[in-house]
This record gives structure tokens, sequence and C-alpha cells, in this order.
């Protein structure tokens, strides 16, 4: 093997064949059971397998000399010879993650079991679909891998999230960056130097949260952003639905209301257009200017921008205006996921997004609206969870989704 990159970033379509390409595919097949299922002795490796003792024995040792795996010694057993335990060199292989965010940028390395090695913000970051702004998200991951402290040639590939429609086969968000040519996938690997992912934002904070907080029994999960926007996450049997055009979790735009109100994406009545946090950043300025007493109002007056996240801090503090926005938006979307959950029976529902900081305002009306609308037996069926994950979850979870498609998870 002359470099980790050639070894790993091999595609479908090469003509390698004979041994040498046999024994690459199964050198890879043991790095991923290694990445999933941890420490593990060569017995093990065959049996999982279903490969020779002495090629598994010979391609476990060509790993271990190329400083991937790990020969951790002898393990103790109840009686017989003891046999070596082998393990991934974490050392070896990393991966880069991204979330390109509204407001802001953050980026982390991970290495070949997920542990976050290196993680930096850009908080002066804001996304628009524009040229300048592509260059910005260039610049900003060249710098982050130069000075990251992990040498490039141990990185195998680069996962970006964001915002809006992506589709992960074609490499293209289509909401931002739509005027090139090329697709965005395209545009950093050539300006990047490694294999890239893009990924969805909420599809993989979903997969974070899967892959983290789940408990052994689940499979089947559903994840409810609720930011300034509205969408969801799906684990169908472990793993993620992207649908057929990649663009499965568009919760946010069911038309579920008879508003007059215009979406983000140019249609009327939209979720998102009554409890997403623009929504209510929207009815909070509405309530203020028809004179509702908040302690936002000052703010308001001051010409200064009231977020979301400053309607939630008002509601932690005990302001009522507030407390009843939050509510009335748990109370609708409650209703839209006992849809959901009639529909995919989960084992759990996990809610996150900032909107997920008000804590039982928002959470109470929105399980009560829940266990209301949707059949008693699916509803006693599903668990819901408020996201204990930091906002670099979505950054660490593109890292992992870029690692599995490298290895071959």
């Amino acid at each position: 093997m002359t470099s980790l990159t050639e070894f790993f970033n091999k595609h479908e379509d090469d003509t390698l064949k004979g041994i040498s390409h046999k024994n690459s595919i199964i050198k890879r097949n043991i790095i991923a059971h290694m990445a999933v299922n941890g420490e593990c002795t060569l017995s093990e490796l065959t049996k999982e397998l279903h490969i020779s003792v002495p090629t598994i024995t010979k391609l476990v040792q060509e790993l271990v000399d190329e400083n991937i795996v790990t020969d951790l010694g002898k393990v103790e057993t109840p009686g017989g010879r003891r046999p070596n335990i082998f393990g991934l060199a974490n050392s070896a292989i990393y991966f880069v993650g991204v979330n390109v965010g509204r407001d802001n940028m953050r980026f982390m390395v991970t290495d070949l079991q997920n542990n976050i090695i290196k993680e930096e913000n850009d908080f002066t970051f804001e996304l628009q679909d524009r040229p300048q702004c592509l260059e910005r998200i260039c610049t900003n991951i060249e710098n982050f891998i130069a000075s990251c402290g992990v040498e490039r040639s141990k990185m195998l590939g680069l996962g970006v999230c964001m915002t809006g429609r992506v589709n992960p086969d074609t490499g293209r968000s289509y909401k931002y960056f739509t005027s090139n040519e090329q697709s965005l996938r395209d545009i950093l690997e050539e300006r990047i130097g490694l294999r890239v992912l893009i990924e969805n934002d909420t599809r993989a904070r979903c997969y974070a949260e899967y892959t983290c907080g789940k408990s052994k029994e689940e499979s089947n999960v559903l994840y409810l952003h609720m930011g300034r926007g509205v969408a969801i996450g799906i684990v169908v049997d472990g793993k993620l639905y992207y649908g057929k055009s990649g663009f499965a979790g568009e919760f946010g735009h069911i038309p579920f209301f008879d508003n007059e109100i215009i979406c983000s994406c140019g249609k009327k009545g939209c979720l998102e257009t009554e409890v997403s946090g623009i929504a209510i950043e929207d009815k909070m300025r509405h309530m203020i200017e028809k004179g509702v007493n908040t302690i936002l109002k000052k703010q308001y007056d001051e010409q200064r921008t009231v977020h979301i996240d400053d309607i939630i801090n008002a509601a932690m503090n005990d302001d009522n205006l507030s407390i009843e926005l939050i509510e009335e938006a748990g109370e609708k979307v409650g209703k839209a996921i006992a849809f959901l959950i009639n529909t995919f029976n989960p084992e759990t529902v996990i809610v996150g997004g900032n909107l997920a900081a008000a804590g039982d305002y928002l959470m109470l009306p929105l399980k009560s609206a829940t266990n209301k609308y949707s059949l008693n037996l699916v509803y006693k069926d599903t668990k819901f969870r408020v996201s204990k994950m930091t906002e670099s979850a979505n950054a660490w979870g593109v890292a992992m989704l870029i690692r599995n498609k490298v290895i071959g998870i």
C-alpha cells in the first residue's frame, strides 16, 4: 500500500482485479468491523467476515505494519491459549467535518472511532448565495486544515453539511451556489484536495444524535429540529433515510395550515409559517406592535433584532408572552408529530434545535398534542427526549458520515 488515500479512496469503477484487489476489500472490511465493533481477536474476525485464519492473520499483520491496526497484546481467557486482541490505531486516519450555518461555521477533526481531536468556530461568517461566500467557505476550510495540528496526509475525507435541500449523491445544494456548473462537492474536492461529502445539516445532526445517544434497542428514530426553520432526520432500520432525490425530511414544508403566510419555499400554509423560530420572532414583533406587554419591548424599541434565543431567554425569566408563543408552537408541532409517529411508528422522537432549550415550555404542550392526535398504541410505544448534544453535533455527524463512506460502512 503506497498511501492511505490511495487505499481508501478507490471508487467502485476501479479496474483492479485478482488477489491484490480482493485483499484490499478484506482489509477495508476488517477496518470497518473494528470501527463499528471495537477491539477483536483474529478468530472473531474470521467468524464475522467468513475469511480463513491464514488470510486474516496475514492481512491483519499488514495493517499492523501500516500503522492502521494496533496489536494490543494477549486477552484473558478462562483457559487454554490466550489470543491476541487487535484494535484500530486512531492516530493513523482522520476526517474533517464542517457545518456551514446561516450565521457561523464550525470545523472539526475526528479520528477513526469518531473521537473529536480538534474543533473551531467562526462566528463572523454569514451564509449568502454569492461567489464571495463560497470563496470564504473554501478559504476557511483550507485554513482550518492547515492549522489543526493533524498531518494532511492522514486526512481521508471532508464532510460538509448545510441548511436547505442537499443531495449527497449529486453533491449539490439546491438552495445555495446553484449557478455553478460544477457541483459544490466537485468544487470543494478540486479546491481542498480531499474526498468530499455534501450533506443536509439536519440529517447530519440526526446521525450524530442516533449514533452517540441511542440505546441498544433503537433502530427507528425521528429527529425533529426546531430552529429558525423546522426539519426532520429519519433513521429506518439503523440507516438514514434519504428518499429518491435525497430530500426526505422537509417536514417544515407540509401544508399544515390554512393561512395566507408565504413560506420561504414560496408556498402558503407550511408548518414553518406557524412554529419555526422565524415565525415566533414575527409573532413577537406583531404582538409588541399591538401593545402586548413583554420584557423584550425595550429591545424592540431600540431597533435591536429580537432573535428566537432572546424569546427563549425571556420565557425562562417568566415573560408571559414569550411562554405563550413557545407553548403555542409546541402544541401545533405536536399535532404534526402525531402524523409522523402514526406513519413511522418510531422507538424515539428526539427534539433539538434552538427551541429545545425552552424545555417544558415546549415539550409539555408538544407531547400533550401528540398524545391527543396520535393513535394511543403508537404514542405509548414512542419515547420522547430532548437533545443533549452541543451545537457541534452537525459537524460531528457529517464527519462520521464521510468516515463511513470512506471506509465502507
